[in-house]
């Protein structure tokens, strides 16, 4: 029985969309002209930024206020960073699954350990809509494993526990993933792309259905 972690934020959650709607009722009670889904792009390539940056280990919250104290001082909003995080993360139990999400991962899991690789706090994971559905114990937070993506510790310390194949669907997991030396089955999501400078996968799914015969294939392989 292999085990199979997928990422949180993009193959699991459709990120962008829970998370502009919530900036879109941050936007709309200060009456301010900018988009939610303008604020999340702004704030999720800060928030990627300060991780990548990261020496060492802080709490993924943290990482998240810094990137939307600089998004606000960036865009001259006058609001407080602090208070506006606590509300954008106690958002996460309304960001929506993927359609495939909620059918496939009971099937892979029928012949599988299903687990989580992301860079998220443990509590943080806990209120996703993804939490239901994984085996707790093979979840394997940034805050578990006190490293972040595309760091390759992260990967290792991934490998190290026991992880067979990583399903991510952004490049820079993608990348971060295949360089560390993991096996990955990419699955194809709207708004994310290969990275053309990085390794290529394999091994891709359009939609996470066909995810359980690709496992059969690299364990017969194997």
């Amino acid at each position: 029985m292999a085990l199979v972690t997928f990422d949180l934020f993009s193959a699991l959650i459709d990120s962008r969309t829970g998370g502009s709607a919530a900036f879109d009722a941050l936007a709309a009670g200060r009456g301010w002209e900018v988009s939610g889904a303008e604020l999340y792009d702004d704030w999720d390539a800060r928030n990627k930024a300060s991780q990548k940056d990261a020496t060492e280990w802080v709490p993924f919250a943290e990482h998240c206020r810094r990137a939307l104290a600089a998004t606000y001082a960036a865009r001259e909003l006058d609001a407080d960073a602090t208070a506006d995080t606590l509300a954008l993360l106690e958002s996460l139990p309304d960001w929506p699954l993927w359609p495939d999400v909620g059918r496939a991962l009971p099937l892979v899991a029928e012949r599988h350990r299903v687990g989580v690789l992301s860079n998220v706090d443990d509590d943080l994971f806990r209120r996703t809509r993804a939490a239901a559905l994984v085996d707790d114990d093979a979840v394997l937070t940034s805050e578990r494993l006190h490293a972040y993506k595309p760091h390759a510790e992260l990967y290792q310390r991934a490998a190290a526990a026991g992880v067979d194949v990583h399903v991510p669907a952004s490049a820079r997991d993608t990348r971060g993933a295949l360089e560390a030396g993991l096996t990955v089955v990419r699955v194809r999501r709207a708004g994310h792309r290969v990275d053309p400078e990085g390794p290529q996968p394999q091994h891709e799914v359009e939609d996470l259905a066909a995810l359980p015969a690709v496992l059969d294939a690299l364990s017969g392989a194997g």
